[in-house]
């Protein structure tokens, strides 16, 4: 705890090192006792500080008694949040909130409530300690009221929950501190085993080896998507571009006979068939596809039925994989309620949460309440590998037992159309050309998202899909130390 509350410190003094008056918010558990060592160095420098705690000092016990003999000793009073709320407007430069770690399982009440809702009202700058107040540790869906901080620093072992969900909404800027302890604690065979492993650009950067100087288009795969219903063009010729950008040898697009013009005066480089052509022959174009995008721009009416039906029966009699998106996971709900599905292994699901729930037959917001669970529904339900897109997308595949990934690169200015069209095809684009269907899924999140946040330097408001391809190829293209290039250098916090 001391160790914590040195580190909290620091970060306290390093962020905002004008703040000169405190007002340390604590609860009865080691969070609380986590604030009250913050205190203590506090008032030992000569910052004013103010305590106020939730709970009676009497119920505080082990490290976090200690901590407020600690603070005793730079002669601090503990005040209820009765006599503060009813004294003078506070004198203070900053929050620090302690009321909450990660034991909450319910919705804050009473005053702890009213504490939470007095912090987010005050207008003043707030530094949450391991997580905000209110916050799920698990899932990062808000527990009722719910600190908004502009810092938080979390110990230890990242928390899932500030980064997926409303987690990141609500920490802030994150800070990681370890507090030194010791790796064996980690290694030893009686730790519990991480569920989650953090992924970005720069942990994948390795699933990308620099290409045979022998190679040709051949050797570099052939992905086949289908789709694009009448007006909805656009959303294949995203995904196909970005299979061509991620280094797919070849590239064809089944879709609409009246979007052919359009997608070759685009980009000439794909090789387009129109649907309502004489001779089209469907099956040969599926026997010669590496893999096979399906869902962009592709309806709900017959015609998209029957292009899905394609898709699966290439599936299963050809053990093509298949990437499925948008409009075949709106078709695959319904197949799937009709009992028509069986789990595959050699595909990717990539639903958004409102995609998620039809699928699984829930709601929204079940599947928000808890991503985890929902992406590992859909594992078991559908079999392969799934992504649920998202704030820290989340990634699940066959391995038994379950294990996640959890992507949080990427920005809200990823909230616009086209969006998932292009990681579709950064995933069959990869997966072309010899990465496994799981590292490809990985790989292709970590780009997507470091390729918006790249795009969004100049301002995440009006970035759309298309901005994303040039950062694309830059990603793909590893440099000599066999590290994706771009300008952003992981975040050790």
């Amino acid at each position: 705890m001391q160790r914590a509350g040195a580190a909290a410190f620091a970060c306290l003094r390093e962020r905002w090192p004008r703040a000169r008056r405190l007002l340390i918010l604590t609860g009865s558990g080691n969070n609380g006792g986590d604030g009250l060592v913050i205190a203590a160095l506090a008032a030992k420098l000569g910052l004013k500080t103010r305590i106020v705690g939730l709970a009676s000092p009497d119920k505080l016990s082990g490290a976090a008694a200690r901590a407020r003999e600690m603070a005793g000793e730079q002669q601090l009073a503990m005040e209820s949040f009765r006599e503060f709320r009813d004294g003078p407007e506070p004198d203070c430069d900053l929050i620090v909130d302690a009321i909450f770690g990660i034991g909450l399982r319910r919705a804050a009440e009473g005053e702890q409530r009213a504490a939470i809702e007095w912090i987010n009202a005050s207008g003043l700058p707030v530094f949450a300690i391991d997580l905000p107040s209110g916050l799920a540790a698990d899932t990062g869906a808000p527990l009722g009221a719910v600190v908004r901080a502009d810092l938080t620093i979390t110990f230890i072992g990242m928390k899932r929950g500030l980064l997926t969900q409303q987690g990141p909404e609500y920490a802030g800027e994150l800070v990681f501190a370890d507090l030194d302890a010791p790796k064996e604690i980690f290694r030893h065979s009686d730790s519990p085993r991480a569920e989650v492993e953090r992924i970005d650009v720069h942990s994948t950067a390795g699933f990308l080896p620099r290409r045979n100087r022998a190679s040709h288009k051949g050797s570099n795969g052939h992905v086949l998507l289908l789709g694009g219903d009448r007006d909805m063009g656009g959303a294949i010729l995203l995904a196909a571009e970005a299979a061509l950008r991620s280094g797919a040898g070849l590239v064809s697009v089944v879709t609409r006979s009246c979007h052919r013009p359009a997608a070759l005066a685009r980009r000439p480089e794909i090789m387009v068939t129109g649907t309502e052509d004489d001779q089209v022959d469907l099956p040969a174009l599926l026997d010669r596809a590496s893999n096979i995008v399906i869902g962009p721009g592709l309806g709900r009416g017959d015609w998209s039925r029957n292009l899905l039906r394609a898709a699966l029966t290439a599936r299963s009699s050809r053990d093509i994989p298949l990437v499925l998106d948008a409009d075949a996971l709106g078709l695959l709900a319904s197949e799937a309620g009709e009992g028509a599905w069986e789990p595959w292994d050699d595909q990717v699901l990539t639903p958004h949460p409102g995609e998620a729930a039809a699928l699984l037959g829930s709601s929204v917001a079940e599947v928000q309440g808890d991503r985890f669970e929902a992406v590992a529904g859909l594992q078991r339900r559908f079999g392969g590998h799934c992504l649920l897109k998202g704030a820290g997308s989340l990634i699940c595949g066959p391995e038994r037992p379950l294990r996640f990934q959890l992507c949080s690169e990427g920005n809200p200015g990823m909230g616009s159309a086209g969006m998932g069209d292009v990681l579709s095809g950064i995933i069959a684009g990869l997966h072309a050309q010899g990465l496994p269907l799981g590292e490809s899924l990985r790989c292709a999140v970590c780009v997507h998202g470091e390729a918006a946040d790249l795009a969004a330097e100049d301002g995440e408001r009006g970035l759309i899909a298309t901005d994303l391809l040039p950062f694309i190829r830059h990603l793909v293209n590893p440099d000599q130390g066999g590290r994706a290039k771009g300008n952003h250098e992981p975040d050790q916090r």
